[in-house]
């Protein structure tokens, strides 16, 4: 019937707790079946009839269902297996199913593939091959129920935060982002600078609109600088205004700290301020004093300062860039905006967040999105996902209109080219099914049950 196997450690450890289905008539393969599989630490339940296996399935838990495709000693065309199939996934979309086939014609089990079986084998069967399906499809089941799991705690987390604060609509599914929203959200009401690093396009301003409609100040002016676009002649004029005469052509004008007065002003490209200017900004943060450019009136603007960059303003400080006890002042409280690539769960809800109505991205686009590394963060998302629906006819956006460049996979191409949450993400939006994720990876599907394993989706079976 079958070759039998030995039983090593880690394959116990690995089909341990799980509860198999067999649904065949042949008795003998019931047994050779439950035999294997408690060898190899699973529990086995055995049907011997479509009706008393999916009585079984109302009343067990069961993990993982391998079916057979004819249940009368004349039948071969597979009529009944193909019932009992969609029986199956009809009440219990979840579970996976693995074919057995004997006299079924080949093309059967493919379409059922198709539909959404996990995998077929044929009788007689390999035990390690059926062995190492039924292993992955096991850990696969299990970290979809983790992922699940994971999403469903997060999205709690999120609501909760968002009844307590005005998030200002900000799109995240990451822990990283969620922890930074969540103190960004709690440290809003103290009255203390706030300063947000992180590289370009990654958010920062997100961060500082959080503080600023959370504040004590919300109600009062809020006001955004760009340092990085201001010529540095004209910095210290544009913060802290000039009385007509400073300079040829100058007039009286308030700066930038007195139109945010009784509010929140938000620098950004703070390590473009020149040393003047930071000079000025420290003086202005320890007592809250300045004057204009060419005069000597001293002015009073009660401000809540919210400070980004993308510099590392340790390094800038070490060559002399940038003041030290200017950073210490703002550096009350520091909160860290990770790259877009360090947090991939954001991607594809930023990139549907900034599709136009009635445009949709095709799986396909979603999976190249995730792979992407996205070295523009945020900013080059929004940018792509903006030219995909102006050059896009189509409602659906497929891989083609998304027009990013190639990123070659680096190091070992066999664990390289995709990483966990990618082969996972792949195999949820297939239900599951390793064909059809083999096949829109453009792997077979030996080469992806290999990738599973050196990613740690199966455990080691010893060969």
């Amino acid at each position: 019937m079958a070759r039998m196997s030995s039983p090593p450690g880690e394959s116990r450890a690995s089909l341990a707790h799980s509860l198999v289905l067999v649904i065949d008539d042949n008795e003998a393969v019931r047994t050779a079946l439950e035999v294997l599989f408690c060898l190899h630490g699973a529990q086995l339940l055995g049907a011997a009839s479509p009706p008393e296996g999916l009585a079984l399935l109302q009343r067990e838990a069961v993990d993982l269902v391998i079916q057979d495709m004819n249940f009368r000693r004349e039948a071969t065309a597979g009529e009944e297996g193909v019932a009992l199939f969609h029986a199956i996934r009809q009440e219990h979309p979840d579970v996976p199913i693995v074919l057995l086939t004997a006299w079924t014609h080949l093309e059967t089990a493919v379409d059922l593939v198709k539909a959404g079986a996990a995998d077929y084998i044929a009788k007689p069967w390999d035990d390690e091959r059926l062995l190492t399906t039924v292993r992955n499809l096991l850990e696969l089941r299990r970290a979809r129920l983790e992922a699940a799991t994971l999403r469903s705690r997060r999205r709690r987390a999120r609501e909760s935060l968002a009844g307590r604060f005005d998030l200002r609509g900000a799109i995240y599914e990451s822990d990283a982002m969620h922890t930074l929203v969540s103190v960004a959200a709690q440290i809003a009401h103290a009255d203390v600078p706030v300063l947000i690093t992180g590289p370009n396009g990654a958010g920062k301003e997100v961060l500082a609109d959080i503080i600023q409609a959370n504040s004590s100040v919300r109600t009062g002016p809020y006001v955004k600088v760009n340092l990085g676009a201001l010529p540095h002649d004209l910095m210290e004029a544009e913060l802290f205004g000039t009385e007509a005469g400073a300079f040829t052509g100058a007039r009286s004008r308030i700066g930038r700290f007195e139109a945010a007065s009784g509010g929140t002003l938000f620098l950004d490209e703070l390590a473009n301020l020149e040393p003047p200017g930071q000079a000025k900004l420290l003086r202005v943060l320890q007592t809250g004093e300045f004057e204009r450019l060419g005069s000597s009136i001293t002015r009073r603007a009660p401000v809540r300062l919210v400070a980004a960059t993308n510099t590392d303003l340790r390094a800038a400080i070490r060559a002399g860039a940038f003041r030290e006890d200017l950073y210490y002042r703002l550096n009350v409280i520091e909160l860290e905006v990770p790259p877009l690539a360090r947090r991939p769960e954001d991607i594809v809800p930023l990139a549907r967040h900034f599709l136009e109505p009635n445009r949709a991205l095709s799986s396909e686009a979603e999976y190249a999105l995730a792979r992407y590394p996205w070295p523009g963060n945020v900013r080059e998302l929004r940018n792509v996902i903006r030219r995909a629906c102006l050059l896009s006819e189509a409602p659906l956006i497929d891989v083609g209109a998304l027009n990013l460049p190639q990123v070659e996979p680096a190091g070992d191409t066999e664990a390289g080219f995709l990483d966990r949450l990618g082969l996972e993400k792949t195999l949820e939006r297939n239900g599951g099914n390793v064909s059809r994720a083999a096949r829109e990876l453009g792997l077979s599907r030996q080469a992806l049950y290999r990738r599973m394993e050196k990613l740690g989706l199966k455990a080691n079976d010893g060969r």
